[in-house]
Order: C-alpha cells, then sequence, then structure tokens
C-alpha cells in the first residue's frame, strides 16, 4: 500500500514538474523585426509602427521584438547597419525610405522585406510592378516626391510675385534627383524661376540659407530627404531666424514652427508598415502583397509663423488646409 501511495506522489509530482514546461510551450514565439532607417529616430512614427503590429495581434515586448538602426542621414553607415539585421536573425525587415530599402534589398534576397518609399519603388528596382512586387520586397509608396511640383505651385499661390524660388536637395541621396527633375519640369508651366542649393551636411544647411539671403530668393522648398527630416530644428531654427518663407513635405516641420507643408500622413504609412509586417510574420510572401499607394494627405499651415513673416495666407488655403496651427 505505502508503495503505490509513494509511486502517485511520484508520478503527481512529477506532472506538476513538466506544467511550467508545458505552459511554456503554449506561449507564442517571440518573433524579431528589423527596423532600418537612413533618418534619426522618430517616436512619432515608431508609435505609428507599434500601432499597426498591435492591430495585427503583435506587441513589442509580448510577442514581437523590434531591432532598430538608424544612420541619422549618414547613408554609408546603410549597408553594415542592414548587415547587422541579418546576423541577428530577424524574420522581416521594414526599411523606411528609398535609400534605406536600397541598402537592406542588396543585402539580402531571402528575408522578407518591408519598405515605406517616396517615390516610386519599381524606378528604383525594389519591386518588379506595384500590383506584382516578385522578389522579397513589398510595401507603401507615400507618393511625397510625386507631390514635389505640388509644393511648388503651392509656394506660387503663397508667393504670386516671387522672382525666384530655391530649392534645398541632398545631392548624396537617390532620391534627390528624381524631384529635381520633376521641378524643374513643372517650374516653366506655371512661371517658376528655380534655384537648386545643395547640402549633404549640417554646416552645408547653414550655408543654402546664408546663400538664400544673399541672393534674396522669394522662398525655400525643401525636398523629401532622410537628412533634413533628421534637421527639423535646424531647419525651421533657421528659416525663422533669416525671415525665409519655407515649404516642407511632412507635418513634423509646420508643428516644430515652420511655415507650411503638405505631403503624405506619415503616420498613416507608418501604420500600414506594421500591418504589412505581421502579414508576413503570418506567413505571407512579399512577392504576394501588391504595394499600398498612399491615399491620405493633408496641408498643414503655421498661422503664428505667417504673422511672424508679415505673410498674408491666401483665404483659399486656409480653407483647404488640413490643419491650422495658430
Amino acid at each position: 500500500m505505502f508503495d503505490m501511495r509513494r509511486r502517485h506522489v511520484i508520478a503527481l509530482l512529477g506532472g506538476a514538474a513538466a506544467w511550467p514546461l508545458a505552459a511554456r510551450a503554449q506561449q507564442p514565439a517571440m518573433r524579431a523585426i528589423g527596423l532600418l532607417s537612413a533618418r534619426a529616430p522618430g517616436p512619432s512614427e515608431v508609435a505609428a509602427l507599434r500601432q499597426g503590429l498591435a492591430d495585427s495581434g503583435y506587441v513589442e515586448g509580448r510577442n514581437v521584438t523590434i531591432d532598430y538602426r538608424w544612420a541619422e542621414g549618414q547613408f554609408d553607415r546603410l549597408p553594415a547597419l542592414a548587415a547587422d539585421l541579418i546576423q541577428h536573425r530577424v524574420a522581416v525587415i521594414i526599411a523606411t525610405g528609398v535609400t534605406s530599402a536600397i541598402a537592406a534589398k542588396a543585402a539580402t534576397a531571402t528575408i522578407p522585406l518591408v519598405f515605406l518609399a517616396a517615390d516610386d519603388p519599381v524606378k528604383f528596382g525594389l519591386v518588379a510592378s506595384l500590383s506584382r512586387p516578385g522578389g522579397n520586397a513589398t510595401g507603401v509608396n507615400l507618393l511625397t516626391s510625386e507631390l514635389t511640383t505640388k509644393r511648388l505651385a503651392l509656394a506660387r499661390e503663397l508667393l504670386p510675385a516671387a522672382g525666384t524660388v530655391a530649392v534645398l536637395a541632398n545631392p548624396r541621396s537617390p532620391e534627390a534627383q528624381p524631384q529635381l527633375s520633376d521641378l524643374q519640369a513643372a517650374a516653366p508651366v506655371i512661371g517658376q524661376q528655380l534655384r537648386i542649393l545643395n547640402a549633404s551636411s549640417g554646416s552645408e544647411i547653414d550655408a543654402a540659407f546664408a546663400a538664400v539671403v544673399s541672393q534674396r530668393d522669394a522662398a525655400l522648398l525643401v525636398t523629401n530627404d532622410p537628412l533634413f527630416i533628421s534637421r527639423v530644428d535646424q531647419l525651421v531654427g533657421l528659416a525663422a531666424r533669416h525671415a525665409v518663407p519655407t515649404i516642407y513635405d511632412r507635418r513634423a516641420y509646420t508643428v516644430a514652427g515652420g511655415l507650411i507643408s503638405y505631403g503624405t500622413d506619415y503616420f498613416d504609412g507608418y501604420r500600414k508598415l506594421g500591418i504589412y509586417a505581421s502579414k508576413i510574420l503570418n506567413g505571407a510572401k512579399p512577392a504576394d502583397l501588391p504595394v499600398e499607394q498612399s491615399t491620405k494627405f493633408e496641408l498643414v499651415i503655421n498661422v503664428k509663423t505667417a504673422k511672424a513673416l508679415r505673410l498674408d495666407i491666401p483665404p483659399k488655403l486656409l480653407a483647404l488646409a488640413d490643419e491650422v496651427i495658430e
């Protein structure tokens, strides 16, 4: 009788010892995502990405980890950062911006890649087509660069008597030339003269603003570029100090005190990145996921800055604005 009871207790204890193992086996496996960006960390964009993941059932720290790699405007760092993510065996790479996506695509043809592109991803060889990406990449096209000419028209409407509008571009970025080509084609149509200013560092941005002042350009248009979005405070500060009406591509500038911006809703774009990454974690193949085109755009006007510049914003623009910052 005693031996039977002892065997029963041992069996129970053995089963109890196995409970934690069984419980652990039932928990979802932790998946790893790598984020590669040419820009500096953006808290609001990261929050949007996490929101897209959470909407699909993936919560950072619970069932997914995110390894962040920020080049902070230094494009030459991207290949090494991409290689580092691959070494960490991430399940999917999220690349924000064409430059980052090109580096990730060059680093791996097998790890799934989800990109956020500001220009046509087909043009840069990221996908075969928007509807049938093929290969290991897909993502979201924000159409930011395609809106460049609309920002030029916005500058013309804001300053109809403007002689020359300066354009700030980063010559080291592959995204610069398509934007400049579009601007140079559109300028004669609307009767606007342009002057291109190149800047690929903080000191060159300072020099560009000094050139705007010395040449008495009527306004400055800042092209979409990771370096520039990494230096929002510098650009907005220089525009205020030199009293230069400046047009930007995203809301972050106007919130920081910039005059006016028109572009894609970046929060929505990053949220969609999280949703696409979740689909891939659930087994979908990038080749079968069409590149999504952004459909949410926003015009933001900072009236306080306009008053400081002694500019009267046309009532038509104020009526069209999605947000007016007082």
